[in-house]
């Protein structure tokens, strides 16, 4: 008699595996869903939630896991973990629809959070206009050096530039408006019939409606909206984009023995609350950061590295900045050539998650990573 043969199946392609096998190509999409599983973590339900959801999870299927003490109701809330396929979270959001106590809202929030990126990585561009960068400081100072340097990145694919005066290493001082203004605008001028998306890097007000006025159409505000309370109404007033990072503290300050309770889920909800500012200011068009290196441990920047995909039921795109940082381990002066190679290592997993931008020096490299294997 044969022996039997059993392979494991790691894709994220199940689609394609189910078809080579001979199914039936109308029910193809079907099939997927129950072979793709999650975790959805769900905040704060009372007992009467946790117990229906729990309930209709094993009704069709599926888990869901609460604090012991639910079942009894000796417990004022909950946080739970339902674990299944996509079938079984459509199967339980249909069922839910019916249910009591807002159930009804947590049903299209669980088919919402189950939507699989397709769309591959964009490659941003960076070019940092200041003397004092922690990989690039100077080298495009000069406004002819930063768009000749510009379009190069769009030459080698990059699908967006970022363009910052103002270096927010940790441990730099902020640069005045005025500065920042003058070191950006002969570069936006010189730029303005690029084919490309324009982001600029700032933290200030004053210079994301000077450079809204001259052709960029993003705000890259590495506070998240909180070091001036002012730039949300100015993006809003040109209806711009914004990208909206996490970072714990100022620069000045922000790796002095940063802390969190759980790194992953603090920032997860300080993140929500910045989109929900945001959306409030009127903004539509929302990009979020986790902020790599800005007031975490190296430790804390490879676990959200390793859970990126867990922001993704923010509901927003989600940028990722690693390029050339303290976390690969050189120093500031250290060799750009490993420093890069480095950073496209710790890029590709990202890439195959699908994450919506990634943030880099050298987009040449990165690009060509991507036409390869993505």
């Amino acid at each position: 008699m044969k022996e039997f043969v059993v392979k494991t199946l790691n894709t994220d392609d199940i689609e394609s595996e189910i078809e080579k096998i001979g199914f039936d190509s109308s029910y193809i999409n079907k099939a997927a869903d129950k072979c793709k599983f999650v975790n959805l973590k769900i905040f704060d339900l009372i007992p009467a939630q946790a117990n229906i959801l729990k309930q209709t999870a094993l009704s069709v299927g599926a888990d869901c896991a609460t604090n012991k003490n639910v079942i009894t109701g000796n417990c004022e809330r909950s946080d739970v973990i339902l674990s299944g396929s996509i079938s079984h979270i459509k199967k339980i959001s249909e069922k839910l629809k019916q249910q009591p106590f807002l159930l009804k809202d947590l049903a299209d929030k669980l088919l919402s959070s189950v939507v699989y990126k397709k769309e591959r990585t964009k490659i941003v561009g960076i070019v940092n206009v200041t003397p004092d960068s922690f990989s690039d400081g100077g080298m495009y100072l000069n406004p002819k050096d930063a768009i000749s340097h510009a379009i190069s990145l769009v030459e080698d694919g990059a699908d967006m530039l970022d363009i910052g005066a103002e270096s927010t290493r940790p441990y730099s001082t902020g640069v005045p408006f005025d500065i920042q203004i003058e070191r950006l605008l002969p570069v936006l001028k010189g730029l303005k019939n690029i084919n490309v998306p324009i982001s600029v890097d700032t933290r200030s007000s004053l210079v994301a409606e000077a450079v809204l006025d001259n052709g960029a159409s993003i705000i890259n505000d590495v506070s998240g909206l909180s070091y001036d309370p002012r730039i949300a109404d100015i993006a809003a007033k040109y209806n711009a984009a914004v990208i909206v990072q996490h970072s714990n503290g100022e620069p000045e300050n922000m790796q002095d023995n940063p802390v969190y309770s759980d790194v992953v889920e603090d920032i997860y909800f300080s993140l929500r609350n910045k989109i929900e500012l945001a959306k409030y200011k009127g903004l539509k068009d929302i990009i979020v950061d986790v902020g790599i290196g800005f007031g975490k441990t190296k430790e804390d920047n490879f676990t959200l590295l390793n859970r990126i995909e867990e922001f993704y039921s923010l509901g927003c795109p989600v940028m990722v900045g690693v390029s050339r940082k303290s976390l690969l381990g050189l120093s500031d002066s250290g060799n750009n050539d490993l420093k890069d190679a480095l950073s496209l290592a710790v890029s590709y997993p990202l890439m195959q998650k699908k994450v919506d931008y990634l943030r880099v020096h050298n987009v040449k490299l990165h690009k060509q990573l991507l036409d390869l294997t993505i």
